[in-house]
């Protein structure tokens, strides 16, 4: 199938067999809402500046899935067009309330939208970033596909994300929580290997991955789509 053109019904998608469900996962984040802010916000604040540094370091249209409350957005130079989207209405109220209060004129639209089925043209984009969110979709690689069509050759996929170890008590705990993450929206095991394995066979190439805090688990990694 071609790509960014799969669904859950889609041979790939069902191999992956998800563990997480498209309404489970836009019920959890509303609930979060109200204090996802206080909760999340400062664990996650550095990862925020870095990914919305790797994205102007490219410039130009910015795509940002997940972008939840907004926590993000002020960080984005003036001069960028940022699109945002996210799986969640309440969320995306409090980010709209964040846009208005602060005066991003910069920021072009936000909208509810599923990761694995954007709706925008192939090559709409200078640069997709997606901040904790490829953990908290059902399939994935599907949205990763999605991430690549929409983003124009030449341009950037900047993603921040946890990484599941590799053995271990780390991993032994991170399966063991599964069940529970899941039904708070997020899943706790998800290894490196899935994405270079998933880049090995898009139009991308690894250019960056790097640790972030808190402890390492979490890494930003930045993709290039190949020119045609």
């Amino acid at each position: 199938m071609a790509l960014g053109t799969q669904s859950t019904g889609s041979p790939r998608a069902a191999t992956l067999g998800p563990d997480l469900d498209r309404d489970g996962v836009a019920k959890a984040y509303g609930r979060w809402a109200p204090v996802y802010d206080l909760v999340f916000g400062p664990v996650f604040a550095q990862g925020r500046t870095l990914a919305a540094a790797a994205a102007e370091r490219i410039g130009g249209r910015v795509l940002e899935v997940g972008v939840g409350t907004g926590l993000s957005l002020p960080a984005y130079r003036r001069a960028a067009s940022i699109v945002g989207i996210d799986i969640s209405a309440p969320m995306l109220e409090k980010a709209r309330s964040r846009v208005a209060r602060l005066a991003l004129r910069n920021v072009e639209r936000l909208a509810v939208m599923d990761a694995e089925h954007l709706d925008f043209g192939d090559a709409s984009f200078d640069v997709v970033v997606a901040q904790y969110v490829v953990t908290a979709v059902p399939n994935p690689e599907v949205a990763l596909d999605e991430f690549a069509r929409v983003l124009r050759p030449g341009g950037e996929i900047v993603i921040t994300t946890r990484i599941g170890a590799e053995g271990g008590l780390r991993r032994l705990v991170e399966h063991t929580l599964m069940p529970i993450t899941s039904r708070l929206g997020w899943r706790t095991e998800f290894s490196w290997e899935r994405y270079a394995a998933w880049a090995a066979n898009a139009p991308v190439e690894i250019v960056e991955r790097r640790a972030l805090p808190p402890l390492g688990h979490f890494s930003l990694i930045r993709l290039r789509k190949r020119e045609a």
